[in-house]
């Protein structure tokens, strides 16, 4: 059962991968037919986003590809983090590409230039805002299945560049209306003033996703939804042990790791406090999905406030 959901879990990751891959490939044909033809700095921006996403595409790749590869002497914890990896180097260019974007746009309103069938990259624009967002619907619903953070940024991502798309398009309608009102002057600087609002587009969700990837590289605890499920298994076993201490929680790319200290009664077996650990862990792997739980076990030191007042330890006559 654990391998046929393994097998599905890959399968599901891989095909979100793909699809990113061949529609980063399709958006880079088409723009790159568009921008030969209506040379617009604004389609060669988009053009410069799709060759970076096409890029990450292919290293989105290889990085599922390690990411499934199992803990050994080297990695203990498992190669899963470098799914984080992924996750900041995607905010890194995209913030890099809208700084260059927003400097090319300054020094185009300075020296504006004239685009040439604004038709034909409005055509090309709307094709995008279709493939982008049918892309980041699909990607986005597989990252959420199987909590990956390098498949949300990409499908981030790819519903960024649906809304470039959309600004472009707009500018491309404002530069076929100024064109024919007569206010030929105007239309230059439509292209140049879209560019740099396309880069501070890029800018502000990219600095996001790169700060998220920046604190799950620190070994951020998990989010707190997931918290509360630990806590609920607990709960739902808190008659099977006398308290637990220092529940730690840690994330590395799509796996959460927790840890916990369980203290039972001295009193019972060691096939009975083994018991008590296995029932807990099964339910806190069943509600985090790919999660790694490791109970400590350790013994009552007769502190409590039970042993304080001489009153009977409630849970040594507890079954298992």
């Amino acid at each position: 059962m654990y391998n046929t959901t393994m097998a599905e879990d890959k399968s599901g990751l891989m095909l979100a991968v793909r699809v990113s891959l061949f529609s980063n490939i399709v958006l880079f044909v088409i723009k790159a037919i568009a921008l030969v033809i209506v040379n617009s700095l604004a389609i060669a921006a988009d053009l410069g986003i799709s060759l970076i996403s096409l890029s990450v595409s292919v290293f989105l790749y290889y990085v599922m590809k390690i990411s499934e590869r199992p803990a050994d002497h080297f990695h203990n914890y498992g190669y899963s983090k470098i799914e984080n990896v992924a996750e900041a180097i995607e905010g890194i260019i995209l913030i890099g590409l809208a700084i260059a974007m927003s400097f090319q746009g300054i020094m185009n309103i300075i020296r504006p230039g004239q685009v040439h069938a604004p038709f034909v990259g409005l055509v090309a624009s709307i094709i995008g805002i279709g493939i982008n967002f049918w892309g980041a619907e699909f990607i986005l619903k597989l990252a959420g299945k199987y909590g990956s953070p390098a498949l949300k940024a990409e499908g981030i991502h790819f519903r960024l560049e649906g809304f470039i798309s959309l600004a472009i398009s707009i500018s491309f309608c404002l530069l076929l209306i100024a064109n024919y009102g007569g206010f030929v002057r105007l239309a230059y600087y439509i292209d140049p003033l879209a560019t740099i609002f396309v880069s501070i587009f890029i800018a502000l969700p990219s600095f996001r996703i790169l700060k998220e990837a920046f604190m799950k590289l620190l070994d951020a605890s998990i989010e707190e939804a997931s918290q509360m499920d630990v806590i609920k298994a607990l709960a739902k076993h808190y008659h099977r042990y006398c308290s637990f201490k220092d529940l730690r929680t840690r994330t590395a790319g799509r796996k959460k790791f927790v840890d916990i200290f369980l203290v039972i009664p001295q009193t019972i077996t060691l096939k009975q406090a083994h018991n008590i650990s296995r029932l807990l862990k099964h339910d806190i792997s069943s509600s985090l999905v790919d999660s790694e739980v490791h109970i400590h076990i350790e013994p009552c030191e007769k502190n409590c406030a039970y042993e304080r007042q001489n009153k009977k330890c409630p849970y040594m006559q507890q079954g298992v």
